[in-house]
């Protein structure tokens, strides 16, 4: 088929590759022959005709172009040339007149002719010496001055020699480093200048002004908010284990996912509990021939017809069906029963009734005193003299305990073993190991009930006219009741307590958190039990209703975009009425964790019961407990609370072993802090309801609302404070006055008396003094930081800013390096605790006691062990000392 084309080409020879790729005037390109025998004009090999001939080439691959001719348009790379220099381009007569300008500009230039295997010129490099020839055309003058570096070569080697040439690739190459590394400089600058160092961190909760957000937190609190909490929280009983405690569960879990919380979920253990069955328990007096004389009536009025409500019973008590004499035994101290021993009456096989609080506060130790002297079972009760009418109007209009009103409780030894008691030292998990609930050291042997002051005034008008009559100080407040001892011919008592004892009962904490940005790893945990025996609106619901509450406030701060420095996490614990076992079952799945990275734990309990503020916990909280104190009210005393705590001569207490604190402070080293308003109320009763706390326990819920602007402001304290507020300085002055007072203790305890081991306290003594100047030493450098920090405007290096978060890992430490941490360390028989300074004492219960080894060993008559104890102290408050300052030992 002919060929339709107007327009035919020969065939032309395929060009080498070093002439498909040329394109600048410099190199040669071969001859070819047009279809008129026209010699190849170079300007037209070149593409520089004008733009009336261009015709469109269609793209090909670099390096192929298709054969030169007068009809051709000029290439891109012209084209770009044109435009770049804003030029138009004219065509050169031939080959001589072009190689002249070139000779021509090489002198000017002093550059000789390159070698032929030169690199072709790029683009861009075209471009370069195309805008120097524009350059040098315009110049009205010509620069004749040539830079000549007269060098001597020996005869014969100059045709060996060649100086270096640089083309326009090397200069851009040359540029484009010099480019890089001018940036990564300025980089590097910047971060080592902070201006990215913690840059999410002012993103989020930096950008905020710190007393603006303190000033958010403590209007967002909302009185009404909390009340509608405690509705639901008081709804229905909530003993640890029931389906009343897992609807709440996970009522306080969808709270925590509403209001933003991450992480959210339930942690599981599986513990031992005890519960009581329906008429299983009974309390009768009875005749020589088993006949019941009188049987009590255990259980309270029911506060709600249409509700369930937990019998009376004893959390972790004996199972058992005992009977024998009745001998009163005043508050069930140590004491107590030996004044019953040096009275000359026998209390082996005999039934014990003993009375709440008194000398002896822990109900626990009460039954295992009555164990150890014999006693085969054992009654508690409520004595209008402690907690009834003779202190105050009675509950439901007053705060007393009312004659019907029976205090619940659990009555396992949590200052022996505290958790779960079948798996001491380890949690609870559903594979875990368990020892038998038999002879177990954390609970009784003997069976006990708790009774009201209305049963238990039946049981001491029998004992009338049997063993002595009952000194003052053993007397009650039960009208028309003459208190007597009893001895072995007093009225028999029979006593069941059968019970379903579950070994791997599930309880679930609730757990949710907020992460920080600038020490994610490192938390601040707020924790609050969940459980209660009966209704519970003050122990624990104000304390849930009011953490709900501030859940809340800090969801509201996320929502704003706030986040702190370090992470929040909130802790709603379960089991903690039977013996602490949610949080402690916590510490022990994570003791490795806390150890290294929990910064302070802050429990409240009973958050609201009255009106006086009250706080225990380890000295480090005092600067920032005050500070707080500072700017919160008590509308009601139109006062701070600051200035009512000073008008009280209120102090922070030590801590005891009566809260969730307990796993944190004694086990795990994590400083800690438990407070609340304090007051009386019908305490483990069903007279402890929603109506008792709207009408009598905190009427318009103002204190709660108080509660939640202090705890939310001690959040943040901790949270998000630069330096961390820890008070060093009253730690030391605490710990020299707690060396003084035991010493002054063991000596009324026959310390140094003929016929004991020489004792002193000297060792602690210097150790003490030692901290003295270490947290002198320590503190100086939060003022040095004030200066330069705060000083300066604001400014933090990055230097600086490790140098303080270092300083707030050994600021939290400290107390972790308190525990005695060495195989079979801490307290002899009870190695759960392992601080040397907090702990429960063996037979202190509730109490706070400091030293708890040494004065384990003093009690026991073990002056040697106490020596020892008191020189492991020293060596282990001293190693400590030294890591808070850095120079460990």
């Amino acid at each position: 088929m002919p060929d339709e084309k107007p327009n035919k080409y020969e065939a032309l020879p395929i060009p080498t590759y070093e002439e498909a790729i040329g394109s600048s005037s410099r190199t040669p390109t071969p001859n070819l022959t047009s279809t008129n025998n026209e010699t190849a004009i170079p300007a037209e090999r070149e593409g520089l005709l004008g733009a009336e001939a261009r015709i469109p080439v269609p793209t090909r691959r670099a390096g192929y172009r298709p054969p030169p001719s007068v009809e051709d348009a000029p290439d891109r790379d012209s084209q770009e040339l044109d435009t770049f220099l804003g030029q138009n381009a004219s065509p050169r007569g031939s080959e001589d007149s072009e190689g002249e300008m070139v000779r021509r500009e090489m002198e000017e230039m002093d550059i000789e002719d390159e070698p032929s295997g030169r690199r072709t010129q790029s683009a861009w490099g075209k471009r370069i010496s195309s805008l120097g020839q524009s350059i040098r055309t315009r110049i009205p003058f010509r620069w004749k001055w040539k830079w000549r570096i007269n060098l001597h070569v020996p005869e014969g080697v100059s045709s060996r020699v060649a100086w270096p040439r640089i083309d326009a690739n090397f200069c851009i190459f040359l540029g484009r480093c010099f480019a890089v590394l001018l940036v990564m400089g300025v980089v590097y600058l910047l971060f080592v200048s902070d201006l990215f160092t913690n840059a999410a961190q002012r993103m989020a909760g930096q950008m905020f002004d710190p007393e603006s957000v303190r000033l958010h937190v403590q209007g967002l609190a909302d009185a009404g908010r909390i009340e509608a909490h405690m509705k639901v929280i008081t709804a229905t009983d909530h003993l640890a284990g029931t389906e009343g405690d897992y609807v709440l569960a996970q009522y306080v879990e969808g709270v925590f996912l509403s209001n933003g919380l991450e992480e959210v979920r339930k942690d599981q253990f599986d513990v031992y509990l005890n519960y009581p069955k329906k008429d299983g328990r009974k309390v009768e007096i009875v005749g020589n021939n088993g006949e019941v004389l009188w049987r009590a009536k255990i259980e309270e009025d029911l506060q709600y017809p249409e509700r369930q409500q937990t019998p009376v019973f004893h959390g972790h008590s004996k199972s058992g069906d005992v009977n024998g004499p009745l001998i009163f035994a005043n508050y069930g101290s140590r004491e107590d029963f030996k004044r019953l021993y040096d009275s000359g009456i026998e209390t082996k096989g005999a039934i014990a009734i003993v009375r709440y609080g008194g000398s002896q506060g822990d109900r626990a130790l009460k039954v295992k005193a009555a164990q150890d002297v014999g006693f085969v079972g054992c009654i508690i009760y409520s004595d209008p003299a402690d907690d009834g009418f003779v202190k105050g109007s009675p509950a439901p209009d007053g705060t007393m305990m009312p004659e019907d009103g029976v205090q619940r409780g659990s009555v396992s030894l949590m200052s022996w073993v505290v958790g779960d008691v079948l798996t001491p030292g380890f949690a609870s998990t559903k594979d875990a190991k368990r020892i038998s609930k038999e002879n177990n050291p954390g609970l009784v042997n003997i069976p006990s009930l708790p009774l009201s002051w209305g049963d238990a005034k039946h049981l001491l008008d029998a004992l009338k006219g049997h063993g002595q009559a009952c000194p003052d100080e053993w007397k009650g407040g039960i009208p028309d009741i003459d208190y007597w001892s009893g001895d072995q011919n007093s009225p028999r008592v029979h006593i069941v307590n059968d019970q379903d004892e579950v070994e791997q009962q599930p309880i679930w904490n609730v757990m949710g958190k907020i992460n920080g940005v600038e020490q994610r790893e490192k938390s601040i945990i707020v924790g609050n039990h969940r459980d209660a025996w009966v209704y519970g609106a003050a122990d624990p619901g104000s304390g849930t209703a009011v953490m709900l509450e501030v859940v809340r406030i800090f969801g509201d701060l996320m929502a704003n975009g706030w986040r702190p420095l370090r992470t929040i996490e909130f802790a709603s614990w379960d089991g903690e009425e039977y013996n602490l076992i949610g949080s402690t079952e916590y510490v022990e799945n994570n003791m490795d964790k806390l150890r290294a990275d929990a910064f302070a734990y802050l429990n409240v309990d009973v958050g609201v019961a009255g009106r006086n503020f009250r706080a225990a916990g380890s000295p480090v909280f005092r600067k920032s407990l005050l500070r707080v104190l500072s700017r919160t009210s008590d509308q009601a005393q139109n006062a701070t609370l600051r200035e009512l705590w000073d008008k009280n001569n209120s102090q922070l207490e030590g801590l005891g072993a009566g809260s969730d604190y307990v796993a944190f402070q004694d086990m795990a080293g994590t400083s800690s802090l438990d407070f609340g308003f304090d007051g009386d109320f019908p305490y483990h009763s069903a007279r402890d309801n929603l109506e008792w706390m709207q009408r009598v326990g905190d009427p318009g819920f103002l204190h709660h609302q108080v509660l939640a602007q202090i705890w939310s402001l001690l959040i943040l304290e901790y949270a998000d404070r630069l330096v961390m507020p820890f008070d060093i300085s009253a730690y030391s002055a605490s710990l020299t006055q707690w060396s003084i007072d035991l010493e002054n203790w063991a000596e009324n305890k026959g310390a140094n008396q003929e016929g004991n081991p020489k004792w002193s306290t000297e060792p602690l003594r210097e150790a003490v003094l030692e901290f003295a100047t270490d947290a002198q030493t320590f503190e100086h450098w939060e003022e040095e930081w004030d200066r330069v920090v705060l000083g300066g405007g604001g400014f933090e290096s990055a230097i600086l800013a490790a140098h303080r978060k270092s300083h707030n890992t050994r600021m939290a430490n400290f107390e972790t390096h308190l525990l005695d941490l060495e195989e079979g360390g801490g307290i002899p028989n009870r190695t759960q605790f392992k601080h040397v300074v907090f702990g429960p004492q063996l037979w202190s219960g509730y109490d706070a006691a400091f030293f708890p080894a040494v004065r384990d060993a003093v009690e026991a008559g073990d002056w040697a062990l106490a020596q020892q104890q008191v020189e492991n102290a020293a060596r282990i408050i001293k190693k400590a000392s030294k890591k808070l300052v850095g120079n460990p030992i």
